[in-house]
C-alpha cells in the first residue's frame, strides 16, 4: 500500500547555507531601490516589520509583484544565529509569529503552514545592524514564474523556485514558536 509522506503542519522551511538563512520582504519600488543602495532592509527601525522564509508566500503576498506598495520582493540573507534570534522571545523578538497556509505557485493554499515573523522594534535593530549578509531583488524571478504559469509552462516555472528544506530547530525553540515536531 502506498503511504504519502506528509509535510508537518507547521514546519519552518527556508533556503539556507551553512552560514545563512534567506527571508523575504515585499515593498514598494522606491523602498526596494533604497534598501539595495544602502544595504538596509525596507522598514523603519522603530516599527515592527514582517519577514517570511517562504518564497511562495512572499510571491503570494505581493501578488507576483503587482500589489500596490508591494511590487518588489527582496530576498534578505541573514546569519543563522540572527535568524534564530529573530524567532526567540528571549532576544526581543519576535513581536509576533503567525502560521499561514503555504501556497503553491498558483497561490492556492496548501495543507501545511509557512511561518511569518513579525520583528519587534528591538529585534528590528539587530536585524538592520547585525544579521543581514545580503539583499537581492528577486522580483524578476517572481514575475518570470507568473509569466510561465500564465502560458501553461509549469515545468519551467517549478525550476525557478528556490529549494527550501526544513530548518533544523531545537526542540525548545520549536515549542516556543508552535512548530510541529
Amino acid at each position: 500500500m502506498f503511504e504519502e509522506k506528509r509535510v508537518p503542519d507547521r514546519q519552518v522551511r527556508a533556503a539556507q547555507t551553512e552560514t545563512t538563512v534567506r527571508v523575504y520582504q515585499t515593498c514598494s519600488p522606491s523602498v526596494a531601490d533604497a534598501a539595495k543602495e544602502r544595504f538596509k532592509p525596507p522598514f523603519e527601525r522603530d516599527g515592527a516589520t514582517w519577514i517570511v522564509p517562504s518564497f511562495r508566500l512572499a510571491a503570494y503576498e505581493s501578488g507576483n509583484g503587482s500589489k500596490l506598495g508591494q511590487e518588489r520582493v527582496l530576498a534578505i540573507d541573514l546569519t543563522r544565529d540572527g535568524f534564530e534570534q529573530a524567532l526567540s522571545p528571549s532576544t526581543g523578538g519576535p513581536a509576533r509569529i503567525e502560521w499561514e497556509a503555504e501556497r503553491d505557485l498558483d497561490h492556492t493554499p496548501l495543507n501545511f503552514a509557512a511561518i511569518r515573523i513579525g520583528l519587534s522594534s528591538e529585534a528590528a535593530g539587530h536585524y538592520v545592524d547585525e544579521w543581514i549578509t545580503a539583499i537581492t531583488d528577486v522580483t524578476p524571478v517572481v514575475r518570470d514564474i507568473a509569466g510561465l504559469l500564465a502560458t501553461d509552462q509549469l515545468h519551467k516555472a517549478v525550476k525557478l523556485v528556490p529549494h527550501e528544506p526544513p530548518y533544523p530547530l531545537g526542540a525548545d525553540l520549536a515549542k516556543v514558536i508552535g512548530a510541529t515536531p
